[in-house]
Order: structure tokens, then C-alpha cells, then sequence
């Protein structure tokens, strides 16, 4: 498929440019066994190839429990890095038949950014596909990428919900659940997509939220998947509990082990005010989302046989095409959330 946006759940605070035009490069890239970096100096292309691999062993353990298999050919990674500099990133690679392939990565961002927050919210998408060889739920994906970030890009995003949340922005889960495609004003999507994805995960942990989604995805039955796993009758009950989650300044949650605790989680009363005395805004699905065609599954290395293949990409800001529109309020963003216009 085509691309999928870019590094995004960073998207207000990480901006997009349109850079590697004119960058230097080193002439032979720093090879690991599953990465090749092109950087403006061997030093640092060498830095950010190590860093990936430890990424790529480290989140693969913590997100499925054991470290993936090599690649059967390694993925480039072009990076451009310098201080102050917007970051973000794009992975692309190719679905067909249950194998994925054909990995791409571009980074760019300060040298800190880079390392502790692209490199790893990029090799999670490649985790995520490789786990689940299909398409995941846009909230999902991108909400389980943003959740490896440095604390300060964390903490960016769930100032942007609280905005969103109040102005009126925030998304209904029906509808957010079964997008597809990024809408077309992503922001808020990405700000709750993470806030639901650290809500489950700290209620139930990692490999309840991945059968919750594998549960989800066979047949986009996501009333029955809710229920089954987090104990909510339907996507609004796990929305009201979510919110009012949020409305009470999102304080850390006990792990869940019991039927009795996840029932008592299920029937929490939502209080109408946030923590600093607001009130939010009903949610509901923006005027202008719409749900796009979906992207493929994934596999494990080599490309296969068939010719009818699926490229797509992960974490691809979506205001690459209106950047000259965009740019100067993404800028802002970065710097004041409340400022971004569309």
C-alpha cells in the first residue's frame, strides 16, 4: 500500500519537513545484522545502527515476549540529525501473502530525539507488523509507538488530548476504532490513541492488549472484543471509563489479575469535570474523519514469489503533501501545542 503516516503520534510536537534533499552522507553505510544507516557521519551512523539493534531486541522482547528473527535483508535507515531539528520518521515495507519486506527507514531529528524517541517509535511499527501480518488499527499502532517515547514527547501528547478533549475534538471510539486510514485531521487521533493505549495497557498489560486487538481484527467485531478482554459491555462503556480515566488526571492503574477487578473496572462512575475543574466537551466523531481503505499484513523476511504486492508505510506524517500550508503551524506546535490551525 502506499504510506502510512509518519512517526505522527509525535506529529504536533515532531515535525515533518521535507528534508534528506542535499544531505550528506557517509559513502559505505554502518551495517548491523537488520539495519544499514546512512548518517552525516560515520560516528553517528554507527551510534543509531547499534541503537536500532538494541531497540529492535529490546521492545520485541517486551512486546512479544521473545527477540525477532533476522531479517533476511537488512533495513536501510537514512538519517538526518542536527541540533534543534524537527523529528520524525517513516518505515515503509511490503505486505503479500502473510510476509512483510522490503524495509525502509527514514529519521531525522536532534541527536537525543533520534535515539531515544524515533529510533524506537519507528522499529515498534516494525514489531507491531511483523506480530500481527495484517493491518493494525490506526489508534492502536501508532498509540503503542508513541507509548516507547522519551517521557518529555509523552508528556506533549497528553497536553494536546486534555486541548482536544476540551475544544471538542476528541473522537468517538465507534468511529475511531474503525478507521482505517488516518483522517484528515490526525492530531487528535494520535493524542488518544496513545492515552487509550496506555489505559489498557496498564490496566491488563501487553499480551492482553495484543489478543485484544488479534481478537478485534479477525472479524472487526469490537464490541465482543472489549468485552471478552477488558470486561466493557461495548465501545462506549470502555469510553466513559476511559474519560473519565483522563478527567481525574490519568493516575496510575493497578494491573488487573482477577474477574473481580476487571468487573469493578468496568462500572466506574464518570465524574463531569477534569482535574484542574473544566469540563470537557462531548465526544464525537469529527465532521471531516473518514475512514480509508485499510493496509495489509506482514510476514517475516524474504520476499516472496507473487508479484501482487502491498507496500506501505508506517509513521508517515500525513502533512507531507499540505506541508506549505501546514508547516508554519506545525512549527508553532512544536512549541505551543494550542497554536495549530488547519
Amino acid at each position: 500500500m502506499d504510506a502510512r503516516p509518519f512517526g505522527i503520534a509525535r506529529m504536533a510536537i515532531f515535525l515533518f519537513l521535507p528534508v534528506f534533499a542535499g544531505v550528506p552522507a557517509v559513502a559505505a553505510p554502518y551495517r548491523t545484522p537488520n539495519f544499514a544507516v546512512t548518517a552525516p557521519t560515520p560516528a553517528l551512523a554507527k551510534e543509531i545502527g547499534d541503537a536500532a539493534e538494541i531497540w529492535r531486541r529490546k521492545l520485541s522482547i517486551e512486546w512479544i515476549g521473545n527477540e525477532m528473527p533476522q531479517w533476511s535483508r537488512p533495513c536501510p535507515i537514512r538519517a538526518q540529525v542536527a541540533p534543534g531539528m524537527g523529528a520524525g520518521g517513516a518505515t515503509t515495507f511490503v505486505f503479500d501473502h502473510g510476509h512483510v519486506f522490503g524495509w525502509k527507514m527514514d529519521i531525522q531529528g536532534s541527536r537525543e530525539r533520534v535515539l531515544d524517541s524515533v529510533l524506537p517509535h519507528e522499529v515498534t511499527h516494525t514489531i507491531l507488523a511483523c506480530y500481527f501480518r495484517q493491518p493494525v488499527p490506526r489508534w492502536a499502532d501508532e498509540g503503542a509507538c508513541t507509548t516507547v517515547e522519551h517521557p518529555s514527547e509523552i508528556a506533549k501528547q497528553e497536553r494536546l488530548l486534555i486541548k482536544f478533549l476540551k475544544s471538542g475534538k476528541g473522537i468517538s471510539f465507534s468511529q475511531m476504532f474503525a478507521m482505517k486510514e488516518y483522517p484528515p485531521e490526525v492530531l487528535p487521533l494520535y493524542s488518544q490513541g496513545h492515552s487509550l493505549t496506555q489505559f489498557l495497557l496498564e490496566r491488563r498489560g501487553k499480551p492482553a492488549f495484543l489478543a485484544f486487538l488479534t481478537d478485534g481484527m479477525r472479524d472487526e467485531n469490537w464490541a465482543r472484543a472489549v468485552r471478552t478482554h477488558y470486561g466493557h459491555e461495548n465501545l462506549y462503556a470502555l469510553q466513559t471509563v476511559w474519560l473519565d480515566w483522563v478527567k481525574q488526571g490519568r493516575p496510575r492503574l493497578q494491573l488487573e489479575t482477577t474477574p473481580g477487578a476487571l468487573a469493578a473496572a468496568s462500572h466506574v462512575q464518570p465524574t463531569s469535570a477534569g482535574s484542574d475543574g473544566e469540563t470537557f466537551a462531548s465526544i464525537s466523531a469529527p465532521a471531516t474523519s473518514q475512514a480509508v481503505a485499510a493496509v495489509s499484513p506482514n510476514g517475516d523476511g524474504g520476499p516472496p514469489a507473487a508479484a501482487d504486492v502491498t507496500p506501505i508505510t508506517a509513521g508517515k506524517s500525513v502533512y507531507a503533501a499540505g506541508l506549505s500550508k501546514t508547516g508554519d503551524a506545525l512549527r508553532d506546535a512544536s512549541r505551543d501545542p494550542g497554536t495549530i490551525k488547519r
